[in-house]
Parts: structure tokens; sequence; C-alpha cells
């Protein structure tokens, strides 16, 4: 029951996330489409992996679910330095709807629950469960502080968007040296991190904490615009 539950709160958080992004951007009708189409492509590609296995295997040098964690933040990355266009496109997004869908994250009381039936182990359930739940309650108020443009409402909205990173950034860190198997495991903690290597719960590290930490980044972005916007008005 718990994995019907989350497959369907898993997928329509995603298409969520998809259509909402897709639909602000400043693009073509053709683009935002094809934008659209990428993103569930990967995101089949992703359920596949997991439903044949692959990200089981722990044992392999680097596993395959690591590419898909770092394979859309290094695109990401690449476009936005390379070309301003993309660059330009994605500072457009609008912050408070970068952080609102945030406001999702509470969902990692999911993390909680399967600990609480032995599926996960040790720190890391702990760690991503009560992080992501306090991430997404303080992008509520968060979220009406992106809107009025103030240093004080920047600097809160900066340690909002500090705050959001680091527990995905400890989430994925305790992932990988929890998985049973792994050349990187330091902790031995029951089913440490198995639970995220099958499906639906490997479409959380493959395609919702790289889209997470996307809207981090362009947060950050957009907030040193801002503090440069302010210190040219200044002058």
């Amino acid at each position: 029951m718990l994995d019907f539950i989350g497959t369907v709160v898993l997928v329509a958080v995603i298409a969520l996330n998809i259509g909402a992004v897709s639909n602000i951007m400043p693009l073509r009708p053709g683009t935002r489409l094809a934008a659209a189409a990428v993103a569930g492509i990967w995101t089949g590609l992703a359920a596949a992996c997991a439903a044949a296995g692959y990200f089981a295997n722990t044992a392999a040098p680097f596993p395959l679910i690591g590419v898909f964690v770092a394979f859309p933040l290094v695109a990401a990355a690449i476009a936005a330095i390379l070309s301003p266009a993309a660059r330009a496109t994605l500072l457009a997004i609008p912050m408070q709807t970068l952080v609102g869908l945030n406001i999702a994250r509470v969902l990692g009381g999911f993390f909680l629950l399967l600990a609480l039936v032995d599926r996960l182990g040790g720190p890391f359930p702990q760690s991503a469960g009560w992080g992501d739940v306090l991430t997404g309650l303080l992008a509520v108020p968060v979220m009406w502080l992106a809107v009025p443009i103030s240093t004080a409402a920047n600097r809160k909205i900066l340690l909002w968007n500090a705050l959001g990173t680091l527990d995905l950034i400890a989430a994925v860190a305790l992932g990988v040296v929890s998985a049973n198997g792994s050349p990187l495991q330091l902790i031995h903690a029951g089913a440490g991190s198995a639970a995220v290597q099958l499906l639906p719960w490997a479409l959380i590290p493959t395609v919702l904490v790289p889209f997470y930490l996307i809207t981090h980044g362009i947060v950050f972005a957009q907030l040193r615009a801002r503090r440069i916007g302010a210190r040219r008005q200044a002058l």
C-alpha cells in the first residue's frame, strides 16, 4: 500500500513540477513542449532503469543512480554558462514559483514511514525526511517573501535556500554511504538506503533531487542578480 500511494504522489509531484516550469518559462510553444517532453522522457528512463534493477547494483565503482543525480545538474550548469539565452530563460522563472514548488517536499515524510517499516535504516531517512519536511513547510512563508524585493526579505530567502540545498546534499551523501554493498559504504544500519534504489522511491534521487537542486541554484543566481541590481541603483 505504501508503494502504491508513493507512486501516485510522486508521479503527481513530478508532473506538477514539469508542467509548472515548462508553462511559465518564456519559450515558444514548440520549445516549451520539447522541454516538457525531454523531462518526461528522462523520468521514464529513470523509472525503466529502476524497474530493471539497475539502480540496485550498488557494487559498481560508480553506481548508475549517481549518473541520474549528476547529469541534469551538469547539463543545466553547462547550458546556463555557455548559453546566454538558456541562462536568461532560467532566470526568468519567477522566484515565487521556484520556492512554491518546494512545498511538495513535505512529502519527505515518506522517508520516515519507510524507516518505520525497516525499508530504510540509519541516519539517512531521518536526515532526508525531517530536512525535506522542514524545507517544505518553510517554503510557504518564504514564497510570499519572494515578491517584494528588499534586503531583509532577500536574506531570509537566502537562508531558506541554503537550508534546502544543504538538506539535499546531506541526503545524497548519506544515501551513498548507507548503500549496502557499495564500495563507498561507511554506515552499516539495516536496510540503509535500499528503498530508494527501487520503484517508486528511486524517482526521488533520480528526478526530484536534481530538479530541486536546480531550483535552488536558480534562486541563488536570482538573489545575486538582485544584489547587483541594488548596488547599481545605489551608485
